[in-house]
């Protein structure tokens, strides 16, 4: 087969989870089957990828535009796409972030990691949103499969856009590899680099109004009120939002001296940042999946986060639940989890939840995905 793979999201150095699950995903299927020919599909030129553009079954192309705001976007997959499905003569097309040709004319496999935007009307730029909103059902509709990472996020899907369940996969997401527990002499040197020495909770993420921040700075503050340990928070992230209440919950922060805000990490940092914390804080209101939860169960840290969506899927039984629309209940979590005792156990259950999850078994089960398509055409 002639494969092609929309890769658009694969900007090393900069990818975020959707851009390594294409990645992942992408390369596991180009190794496992070279009986088959890949034509990988960006939007602007990049440097050879290894172990992903320099295989001898795939080829790549660089279509216009720069896809980065919705005219772009429909440009590129209204017009680019399709052309190149046909110049290439194409038998399937797999996209990653969800997006697609409304009439592809090939068998089409599109993964929806989740409909965030359909929740909530103030997590996105409006001219973002309206695009969502307008054309997520419709490539949902128009695709031969669609694939998800959650169990939560194909009951949405179906609830929500009204298609059959039988159509939709879940393909769980993984951790990089990178991801593992450090020494204590590591985790010691991490603390002096970032926080002086002192002990710290971390948050993880593009910072999105979803993502909760503010709820995270209220309970931190309390949980200031007592503490003995010189606790730091450490956030990490790139501050996409950061207005109405996260800047007035972070102004109004009694304890705001220890907060650190970080930025974007660099990879290789992410890791020692985990395994050197007390925990993550994971207060997210709506997630698809969750990758940091399993970062974190991988890197050998206890896990708070909320127990809405998809994330008990995740979490399992290795994590401490909170409501992420009280601070007062964060804050107790975050109580419960400083306790070492009880950290060492979520950690060990850790160790047993994160084994039902792999970026080898997310690319066996979208392959899976793209065989059942074929077999149903």
């Amino acid at each position: 087969m002639r494969i092609a793979v929309n890769m658009r999201l694969v900007l090393p150095g900069r990818m975020d989870g959707i851009g390594w699950f294409a990645y992942e995903t992408t390369r596991r299927m180009v190794a496992a089957h070279p009986e088959h020919r890949f034509l990988l599909l960006f939007d602007r030129s990049l440097h050879p990828i290894e172990g992903l553009t320099d295989a001898p079954n795939v080829e790549t192309r660089v279509l216009c535009p720069q896809a980065r705001h919705p005219v772009l976007w429909w440009m590129f997959f209204e017009l680019s796409v399709p052309a190149a499905l046909r110049q290439w003569n194409a038998d399937l097309y797999i996209s990653s972030d969800g997006m697609m040709p409304l009439h592809p004319r090939v068998p089409t496999l599109t993964v929806i990691h989740d409909l965030n935007f359909e929740h909530a009307t103030d997590n996105l730029q409006r001219s973002h949103q309206r695009y969502m909103k307008y054309f997520f059902p419709r490539f949902a509709r128009a695709a031969t499969r669609v694939a998800t990472v959650s169990e939560y996020s194909k009951c949405d899907i179906s609830a929500t856009y009204g298609i059959n369940a039988d159509r939709i996969d879940v393909v769980y997401d993984g951790a990089h590899s990178r991801y593992r527990p450090h020494t204590e002499k590591e985790c010691e040197a991490t603390r002096q680099r970032f926080t002086d020495g002192k002990p710290y909770i971390i948050f993880i993420s593009t910072i999105l109004k979803r993502k909760n921040l503010a709820g995270l700075l209220r309970a931190f503050d309390m949980i200031k009120d007592d503490d003995q340990q010189e606790l730091k928070l450490l956030v990490v992230g790139s501050r996409v939002w950061w207005q109405d209440e996260l800047q007035e919950a972070y102004d109004s922060m009694r304890h705001r001296n220890d907060v650190i805000l970080l930025g974007r990490a660099e990879p290789t940092d992410l890791s020692a940042l985990l395994s050197a914390s007390e925990m993550l804080v994971y207060p997210s209101f709506f997630e698809g999946f969750g990758i940091p939860i399993l970062e974190a169960m991988y890197a050998e840290t206890a896990v708070v986060c909320s127990n809405t969506t998809s994330m008990p899927e995740v979490g399992g039984d290795a994590v401490e639940y909170v409501d992420p629309a009280s601070a007062n209940d964060i804050a107790r979590g975050i109580r419960l989890t400083l306790d070492q005792e009880r950290r060492s156990a979520m950690i060990e259950c850790g160790r047993e939840q994160r084994r039902l999850f792999s970026w080898d078994r997310t690319a066996e089960l979208l392959w899976k995905s793209v065989e059942h398509m074929m077999q149903s055409r």
